[in-house]
């Protein structure tokens, strides 16, 4: 991820409903949440939900697919995996302990490589 993608990135989460809707998609998983089951969880409205999630696609943090009549969302692991890497590439500078905390807080997730919503 480069500084400009980052930029957009930030600025899609930048906003409260945003940030909730990645954070309910990530929880969900690869799997994802239909489009109705998102909006509830994060309480907009299916109009305000389009809205949001177009901005959090161009971003390139979430991801939707069609199944049937439904669209289901999901994080777009890759892109978030993205961010958290340019955030901390220059990490640490020959101090490790200053990386710790994050590095034990990602080592602690229970998602397994290839876990991705990115297909």
């Amino acid at each position: 991820m480069d500084e400009r993608q980052a930029v957009a990135a930030f600025a899609a989460l930048g906003q409260e409903h945003r940030l909730r809707i990645v954070r309910a998609l990530v929880t969900a998983g690869p799997d994802g949440l239909a489009a109705g089951a998102l909006a509830g969880e994060v309480g907009v409205s299916g109009t305000n939900l389009s809205f949001h999630v177009k901005e959090l696609s161009h971003a390139g943090l979430i991801r939707s697919r069609r199944e049937g009549r439904s669209v289901i969302y999901s994080a777009a692991f890759t892109g978030l995996s993205g961010l958290v890497e340019f955030l901390m590439r220059d990490c640490c500078q020959g101090r490790p302990e200053v990386c710790t905390p994050a590095v034990e807080a990602l080592a602690a997730c229970l998602c397994t490589p290839g876990d991705t919503a990115d297909a």
